[in-house]
């Protein structure tokens, strides 16, 4: 069987799939003269590989199926053969545009099932690098949301800014992508002085850059309108289909995790949750912009706030001990050993810890038998949850909308397909 016929098999096989459900939104209507066609998995408009099968009347688009599996790589499976320890750098390849936010988010959680927390400093150091994962995802899901829909020129602008915090990154973590920054219990090591300057000096220049950018789209008339009332989905089917970051404050709902579930320092920080009323591509691509303008207050006073002190926990069974007591005591080369070989020791039990996070709400559900790695690990990825949505947002549009819809949707496969 050559691959042609292999794909013409599985196509016939999800066509009988979908015809049996027996409802107007899948594609029950064979012999008329609407027509099935498949975007992606391979599309630049699909954001990773995602495949939407589309039922077309003309160019209107009558029923839509997401479908997920092209790069499922197993990392709920592979944590539980990983310490708690090992499994950091995996969450680096989740939402690979916010690195530092998804190991903030893992660690957190293993840190409630353990019964720690770390210190002041490094909390603070936390919520810094997390806006600024934040800010460096939206400026990406902006610049590809505005390239989708004909606007090249904001891309490339964003881009730029996004490579500066790159270079401050490479500058704290020691990498630019997958940094790999955070530990249970703290972080790999302090936030030196000359990296402070250089976030100072980054968010001096940055909020004249970033208005030089919705400047443009704000007053492009073709970009306004590709968007405005494109995609719109009510409050409470944005609630059934499980939506939260901006796609749920876009409807009208004020639920943010750093508001509603206070986590690391935000309960001492003062910023806005941006709210709008529309639930259209347009509100959704408003909310993303105002957002990157409250992550930027939250880091300025964080820089101003954050005190002086360690940024591991002093906790030598459960933390790991810094490499220059290893070198030179013996009972940090002992708990050192211990924990690399045997890992945390954690209680029976289970935890679920969540973060806002640039996509929405992304939490880790750990199960533990007192072992050294998790039995179980499940990841609520916003991504997966908010591409639930794509029939209700594209259905009764234009087969032009759908690049729209999705790059205001701004998911990410590699946590979607986990």
């Amino acid at each position: 069987m050559n691959v042609e016929q292999a794909m013409e098999i599985r196509q016939q096989k999800i066509l009988a799939a979908l015809e049996n459900k027996n409802t107007s939104v899948y594609f029950n209507d064979a012999l008329d003269n609407q027509m099935v066609l498949n975007m992606g998995p391979q599309h630049p408009a699909t954001h990773g590989v995602l495949r939407l099968l589309i039922k077309l009347d003309g160019e209107t688009v009558a029923a839509c199926v997401p479908e997920l599996g092209y790069l499922h790589r197993g990392y709920e499976k592979l944590a539980e053969n990983c310490s708690y320890h090992e499994f950091i750098p995996h969450t680096d390849r989740l939402d690979y545009l916010s690195p530092l936010m998804n190991n903030t988010a893992y660690v957190l959680a293993v840190e409630k099932l353990v019964g720690i927390e770390a210190p002041k400093r490094a909390q603070y150091i936390r919520v810094i690098i997390s806006e600024m994962a934040r800010i460096s995802s939206h400026l990406l899901g902006i610049g590809a949301l505005a390239m989708d829909v004909g606007a090249l020129t904001v891309f490339t602008w964003s881009f730029r800014e996004r490579e500066k915090m790159y270079d401050i990154f490479e500058l704290l973590t020691g990498a630019r992508f997958t940094t790999s920054f955070t530990r249970v219990g703290g972080l790999a090591h302090d936030m030196t002085p000359d990296v402070i300057t250089a976030v100072k000096e980054f968010f001096d220049q940055f909020p004249q850059k970033f208005n030089e950018c919705i400047t443009m789209l704000n007053t492009n008339r073709i970009f306004v309108e590709r968007l405005d009332g494109v995609g719109i989905i009510s409050r409470e089917k944005a609630i059934a289909m499980g939506m939260s970051g901006p796609n749920l404050r876009a409807v009208g709902l004020e639920c943010d995790l750093r508001r509603t579930q206070p986590y690391l320092v935000y309960n001492e920080l003062d910023f806005n949750i941006p709210v709008l009323n529309d639930g259209d591509s347009l509100s959704r691509y408003y909310v993303r912009l105002n957002e990157v303008k409250e992550s930027v207050k939250i880091i300025l006073q964080c820089l101003e706030k954050m005190p002086q002190g360690p940024v591991h926990a002093n906790e030598p069974k459960k933390v790991l001990p810094r490499k220059e007591q290893i070198y030179t005591r013996m009972e940090e080369l002992i708990h050192d050993f211990m924990l690399i070989n045997f890992g945390v020791n954690p209680p029976v039990g289970e935890v679920y810890h969540a973060v806002e996070a640039s996509k929405g709400e992304l939490g880790f559900y750990i199960q533990s038998r007192g072992e050294g790695h998790p039995w179980r690990l499940k990841i609520r990825s916003p991504s997966f949850m908010n591409l639930q949505s794509t029939p209700l947002l594209v259905e009764g549009g234009m087969i032009s909308d759908i690049v729209a819809v999705l790059g205001s949707l701004d998911p990410v496969m590699g946590e979607a397909d986990k």
